[in-house]
């Protein structure tokens, strides 16, 4: 059975094929910022499980009815998104530098939320058959950096394209105290959680495994 990643992150496409998948990633080409200020403009602001749960649906069901190398998309679609929320505010990736700077003399040594969303459709067959979703969050403790080291940090360009602008599979690690939760959620996506939301559309996890 072929998992189809509606997302071009490369963290959460790692995060799979350590898993033992290896997924076919497809750009979903959703406006992210379009689609919250209409779902805000409708409903009001957004708390930030709504925010990746709505983003996350949104480009899951982008790719439904697409092909791939000309075949019909057969398989289970996957759709996330991730924010991170730190005194009291929404943060995505900052983008530019001196955005990202700022964020981090925030939550230096401090901590904040890092909310991932799921969404999951069950594309078997070339159709949807049904979806479910579920956001899960992990709490992140950053260590004390100096201002040398952020302003190293952030000149590798890492902490400009990743909510909350630090990872913590790659060179942001060290500045990483703890994490409560389940610590693929930081990255992307929670693995427990996909398998989880897999089990619920009555397929077998194992069966996604196709890397050695």
């Amino acid at each position: 059975m072929r998992l189809y990643l509606a997302s071009t992150s490369p963290a959460r496409l790692q995060t799979l094929r350590a898993a033992g998948i290896e997924p076919i990633a497809i750009a979903p080409g959703v406006d992210e910022a379009a689609a919250v200020a209409a779902a805000e403009a409708a409903s009001g602001t957004l708390e930030a499980p709504d925010m990746v749960q709505l983003l996350a649906r949104l480009k899951a069901e982008a790719i439904v009815g697409r092909e791939h190398d000309g075949e019909p998309i057969d398989g289970l679609i996957l759709g996330g998104d991730s924010a991170f929320l730190t005194g009291g505010a929404i943060h995505g990736k900052p983008h530019l530098p001196e955005v990202a700077r700022e964020r981090w003399l925030a939550q230096n040594g401090s901590h904040g939320d890092l909310w991932s969303g799921h969404w999951l459709i069950d594309h078997r067959g070339g159709r949807a058959n049904g979806a479910v979703g579920r956001a899960d969050v992990a709490t992140v403790r950053f260590a004390a950096l100096d201002e040398a080291e952020i302003d190293a940090y952030i000149a590798t360009g890492e902490p400009l394209l990743v909510a909350g602008a630090f990872t913590i599979d790659s060179l942001g690690g060290p500045f990483i105290r703890r994490v409560e939760g389940d610590p693929s959620t930081v990255v992307g996506l929670s693995l427990s959680t996909v398998r989880d939301l897999v089990r619920e559309l009555g397929a077998d996890w194992p069966s996604l495994w196709n890397r050695r």
